[in-house]
């Protein structure tokens, strides 16, 4: 059981599958529906973008407990199938071919041959799919409204029984995947998974090309006459067989219902009685050790990383000691004398990962990787030989002292406080996690192998710690110092590298018998690991939403107590608000600033609190600071006084201070080079007024500041705030007294921009992508509809929701015009609008085709809203509604929309309930001239392109320059669009919304 609700029955059918069914039945189930039976026509469920948080948050979809009480609420049902088979069993002349069979099965099947019927179906009942491959696993999962499980179930199961995949499917679905390789390309952490799995001997699968590509799925086969087509079918009929596979079931049906659904089901899915692929003897990936070999890398960030690897022997069957996941906790560790602390002080890194991230790609049957990456500085750059040593040397200590065993019981504690007071994951990813489980640990341990160390045994743990050492080091260093001087090229990614000797001083020096640092030790006790689990009881009246126990001129606080989940946790989130930081671009990055280095301050008192499963986060938001914490109530307050304690006496070195200008040049540069996040802030810069670009920020951090303007900003950022917070949890509500003094502004400052009116034309604003090697272009199509109220919002959501399936279809499915493609709800500062989004690749479409392919769907979609039948609309509305009633799993998700409505000051508490009341009376006709009113020459439209130009002549560098937005012109296709050549030209001209909140 893993509640008193929760019942758990696990069964084998006769052809070999394993399921785990899992009934989540509550107490009272007086509204319980009959299963349905299959619906026409399809729809969507809506995932929107709200930007008038200053957090990203999303489109609010679900009901509070306080509408529950109203309405019959329950989970989303779930599935999720494991296959042990993945990218390792790829054939050596397809590349790629287990993640192209991972596509190709959603393709229809004999049974319902619609190429999208089960995206269709499942959109119509509010539901939603995923798939994903890994090196030895495939995993399948979906979600849906708990009638329709039995039915989603039969059509799921057809991709395992009897997929069509058929040859023209097989040719447009390639695309799909070749425009995931080209996303996929420009992210460093891909490039050095595939460098680094280039360094296996030959003929290890480490060493495969993962991904696949049109090339090696498409091109080549069809040189070599190569039938992909059947080569597929061969594969699913060979690895995709009964006994290789793991199902989970999650729903709020008895055990009996769903047991006699999955053995009429699933056991139609075919068992070849081979035995399962096994990797077990290939061992070590490596010939031989190369510790005196250094590869350096260009990357396609501007960051300075050090990254230390090890191959050791697989350790998956000692899961319950984890080892790894001991000496990780080790190097990871941030507090005083551990190696990220004694890096800090030397101002040579900002940050540190040890260990194994448990992807297939560094945990399978044939290895275990065990990493240390390390972000530098610039300083720490110049000085990477001895932040290795560093690492070498805290090693060298560890092995000396070896495991301990108050540590290790520390660790232990922490993780079982965590696991028996965890909170509820949505179903469809629990089941996912359960039926990996269900292929790595034997029953006993299904739920809780991956969670808990059972058990401490020093021989396991010296095992692996005994192998970490110089001579068995794999050693690779990014930088943009690289650019130019690396004259090697990764096949797939095209990275560019070299390989060169370790210097004699240092290869002498690690072979022998090195001293230790006197300043590295094993950390302290830990003083956050919480003791008291009391459930409190209330002092206040039980309420549905949260009430204000403080409202003055400085600030609110608003309050309710948990009395619903019952864990001994609490949530804690504040805004501090402070105006005069949009007066510049200047103030924005000296913000910036402040906040990186209060975390840097924070990092080493604070860490201890982190590893005892106390969050908290600083952000720097657009109009003030947010600090955001979670955990166990019993030692938060102690963790948010830390946090204020810093804040109030905050101070920086001026080595510190320049670390931190030289890194946030970085991260403005990672941002602009992105076409999504560059796309991003044009359109915002475009909508919202006064709102400083990324770009303007960069060029702020350019000019010559010094630590005396950072203290001048701080000083007066803590001399004038309104501070707005929300707790909710297991507290009472006595509050957390704030150490800040400070006084309140003169008024209560905005917490939104004012919206511009776009005019009642096409405009378009088409900008250079500012990666040089990034071929991905971004094309957002926007439609604003202005100031509505809450009945508007609602209808747009409605909307999206019924265009996102087809739009799926229309531009990824038939179109092939990228991997990503999507309508979203667009809530900006509360001015509504809708848009749609392709992510594409400059080597196959223009950005301006693009948009006329969007064009092309908007009409298709008019058309069919104009002939939805009243039925398939009313299962739209009804599936919207019961997404809105969806049971929250976890008090975070109520914390979050409760959290919206402080942070936007909407207050709106009961907002899903009125939406619900607005959808049981919106008709057809009305959602139809809703849309129909926006698509005409006079709507308010905005397209933004960033777009990838081909560089015609001799590349110098890897970096291009981005202190400036270079406009294009726009081709004959789109004459008719008026072009923006500059921003602030064009919004000057432009009326302004006033301030707009969406509260009645």
């Amino acid at each position: 059981k893993r509640n008193n609700s929760t019942c758990f029955r696990y069964i084998e059918l006769s052809n070999g599958l394993k399921a785990l069914l899992i009934s989540d039945l509550t107490q009272s189930e007086s509204n319980r529906e009959p299963v349905a039976k299959e619906e026409e026509d399809s729809g969507e469920e809506e995932d929107g973008d709200s930007e008038s948080t200053n957090e990203d948050s999303n489109c609010v979809n679900k009901c509070s407990e306080g509408v529950k009480k109203n309405c019959s609420s329950e989970k989303q049902s779930a599935a999720a199938l494991c296959i042990s088979v993945g990218s390792f069993s790829d054939p050596a002349d397809l590349p790629g071919l287990a993640h192209f069979l991972e596509h190709m099965v959603f393709m229809g099947s004999e049974k319902y041959p619609a190429e999208n019927g089960f995206d269709a179906f499942l959109k119509k009942h509010g539901g939603s799919d995923n798939a994903s491959t890994d090196c030895e696993r495939t995993i399948f999962k979906f979600d849906v409204q708990r009638k329709y499980l039995r039915e989603a179930l039969d059509r799921w199961a057809q991709f395992f029984i009897g997929p069509l995949m058929i040859p023209d499917a097989v040719d447009r679905e390639v695309e799909a995947v070749d425009s995931e390789y080209q996303m996929a390309q420009p992210l460093d952490s891909n490039r050095k998974e595939m460098l680094f799995g280039g360094l296996a001997k030959a003929g290890h699968p480490m060493s495969k090309f993962f991904w696949g590509n049109a090339q090696t799925l498409k091109n080549e086969p069809r040189e070599k006459n190569i039938d992909t087509y059947e080569r597929l079918r061969e594969f699913w009929r060979r690895y995709y067989s009964a006994h290789y596979m793991t199902l989970a079931v999650q729903s709020k049906e008895t055990l009996d219902n769903l047991e006699e659904w999955v053995r009429e089901i699933c056991i139609k899915i075919p068992n070849n009685g081979q035995p399962r692929a096994d990797f077990s003897d290939l061992q070590d990936p490596f010939d031989t050790p190369d510790f005196n070999k250094l590869y350096r890398v260009v990357p396609v960030r501007k960051i300075h990383a050090l990254t230390i690897s090890w191959a050791l022997p697989p350790q998956g069957k000692h899961y319950r000691v984890k080892p790894l996941h001991y000496i990780s906790w080790l190097i990871g560790h941030e507090g005083a004398g551990c190696v990220l602390s004694l890096l800090r002080k030397k101002c040579w890194a900002l940050a540190l990962f040890g260990g194994n991230s448990e992807s297939g790609f560094d945990q399978n049957t044939t290895y275990s990787i065990f990493s240390v990456s390390i972000t530098l500085s610039d300083e720490g750059f110049q000085n990477f030989f001895q932040v290795i040593h560093i690492v070498f040397q805290y090693l060298k200590m560890l092995q000396s002292v070896g495991p301990q065993q108050r540590i290790y019981e520390e660790i232990q504690k922490i993780e079982a406080n965590e696991f028996h007071y965890q909170e509820q994951m949505e179903p469809i990813e629990f089941v996912a996690n359960i039926c990996e489980n269900m292929q790595l640990f034997p029953k006993e341990d299904f739920l809780r192998g991956d969670q808990l160390m059972f058990e401490y045994n020093p021989e396991v743990i010296s095992a692996p710690l005994t192998l970490l050492t110089p001579a068995t080091a794999n050693i690779l260093l990014l930088s943009p110092e690289h650019d130019g001087h690396c004259p090697l090229n990764e096949k797939w990614f095209g990275t560019q590298y070299s390989v060169e000797d370790i210097p004699e001083e240092y290869r002498d020096l690690w072979a022998g018998d090195f001293p230790l640092n006197p300043d590295l030790h094993l950390p302290a006790e830990n003083r956050f690991i919480a003791t008291d689990f009391t459930l409190k009881t209330s002092d206040c009246p039980d309420t549905d939403f949260p009430v204000k126990i403080i409202d003055n001129e400085r600030g609110r606080l608003w309050f309710r107590k948990d009395n619903k989940f019952k864990i001994p946790k609490a949530y804690a989130r504040f805004q501090l608000l402070a105006p005069f930081i949009q007066e510049s671009s200047k103030n924005l990055v000296l913000f910036d600033l402040f906040v990186n280095i209060l975390a840097h301050n924070l990092a080493e008192p604070a860490y201890d609190a982190d590893v005892a499963q106390l969050e908290y986060m600083l952000f720097p938001g657009d109009h003030g600071l947010f600090i955001r914490l979670k955990g166990f109530n019993h030692k938060l307050p102690l963790l948010l006084n830390l946090i204020v304690d810093h804040l109030a006496n905050f101070s920086t070195a001026p080595n510190v201070f320049s670390m931190y200008i030289e890194q946030l040049k970085k991260t403005y540069y990672i941002i602009l080079i992105k076409p999504d996040r560059l796309g991003r802030d044009v359109r915002l810069q475009i909508l919202e007024h006064h709102r400083w670009s990324v770009m303007q920020k960069y060029e702020a951090i350019m000019a010559d500041l010094g630590v005396t303007d950072l203290m001048d900003f701080v000083n007066r950022f803590k001399a004038e705030l309104f501070v707005e917070g929300l707790i909710q949890g297991n507290f009472t509500s006595v509050t957390c007294y704030m150490k800040l003094q400070y006084n309140a502004p003169p008024a209560e400052p905005p917490v939104l921009f004012r919206v511009m009116e776009l005019p009642q034309t096409h405009h378009l604003c088409k900008v250079q992508s500012l990666n040089k090697a990034d071929t991905n272009s971004e094309v957002t199509v926007y439609y604003q509809t202005g100031l509505k109220n809450l009945r508007e919002h609602t209808l747009m959501e409605l909307l999206v929701m019924h265009m996102e399936e087809p739009c799926f279809d229309f531009l990824r499915t038939k179109e092939t015009l990228g991997y990503q493609v999507y309508p979203s709800c667009r809530n900006t500062s509360g001015v509504l609008g809708f848009s749609v989004t392709v992510e594409t690749q400059a080597t196959k479409f223009s950005t301006d085709f693009v948009e006329g392919k969007i064009e092309a769907f908007l009409v298709s979609f008019g058309e069919k809203m104009v002939n939805l039948s009243d039925e398939a609309f009313q299962t739209q509305v009804t599936a919207l509604i019961k997404l809105k009633e969806c049971e929250d799993t976890q008090l975070g998700e109520e914390v979050d929309r409760n959290w919206f409505e402080v942070v936007t000051q909407q207050y709106v508490f009961d907002r899903l309930n009125k939406e619900i009341e607005v959808l049981k009376n919106v008709t057809k006709d009305e959602l139809v001239s809703f849309f129909m009113e926006h698509r005409h020459a006079s709507s308010r439209k905005l397209s933004i392109h960033v777009c990838y130009l081909f560089d015609t002549g001799r590349k110098t560098s890897s970096y291009g320059d981005v202190s400036e937005l270079i406009f294009l012109p726009a081709s004959p296709v789109l004459a008719k669009a008026s072009r923006i050549t500059d921003i602030r030209a064009f919004t000057s001209s432009l009326n302004l919304h006033p301030y707009h909140k969406i509260l009645q």
